[in-house]
């Protein structure tokens, strides 16, 4: 296909799913990144290999699945001009990405109680990894919750359609990239101590 074919608007639909697809790619390398320096610290004497992740951590990940799904039947009710049940799915996307943050911080707590601080002399190299990793995708769901945000706005202001659906398009790929992401930090995280 030659992607200067097209009128300017599916030229531009497939310039900014361009940038989107390289911004992900940019973030699959950065957590690459952390999750390899995970492993290589892993050698050190003072890494714990016996923590538990705690069960908020675990709860996240039904969170996370579920908001992909209500994302996903919004996008199917919006398809099918059917608006109320686009608007509702949206709005409970939401709530689930603002409970998601919510339970991370539960989880956070949990870590401190057990004595692990991010910093200081409570703090471990083990747990440091893990907040540092957690925190950095809370700051993502934080975007993704932004781009819905923009997108229940513009769904309210009618500017999708089932034929016109770009900015949806776009919200909804970097959320499910954001569960994704999620789901493959657990069990990175659970599977290897």
């Amino acid at each position: 296909m030659d992607l200067t074919q097209g009128t300017i608007q599916e030229k531009t639909g497939r310039a900014k799913k361009m940038m989107l697809w390289f911004g992900i790619i940019s973030l699959v390398m950065s957590f690459a990144g952390w999750t390899s320096a995970f492993v290589v610290s892993s050698t050190r004497p003072d890494w714990l290999s016996d923590f538990e992740m705690p069960e908020a951590f675990m709860i996240s990940v039904v969170i996370m699945l579920v908001s992909s799904v209500t994302l996903l039947v919004a996008k199917y009710a919006l398809k099918n001009n059917n608006r109320p049940l686009a608007t509702s799915m949206l709005l409970v996307t939401f709530a689930l990405g603002i409970i998601f943050i919510y339970n991370q911080f539960s989880g956070f707590r949990d870590i401190i109680k057990a004595g692990y601080n991010f910093t200081g002399p409570t703090s471990n190299v083990t747990m440091s990894y893990i907040y540092l990793i957690a925190i950095v995708h809370i700051l993502h769901v934080v975007v993704g919750l932004i781009c819905l945000l923009v997108v229940v706005i513009n769904h309210f202001r009618n500017k999708y359609t089932a034929e016109n659906m770009l900015g949806f398009e776009l919200a909804a790929t970097f959320w499910h990239f954001v569960d994704i992401l999620w789901l493959y930090l657990f069990f990175f995280l659970y599977f290897f101590k």
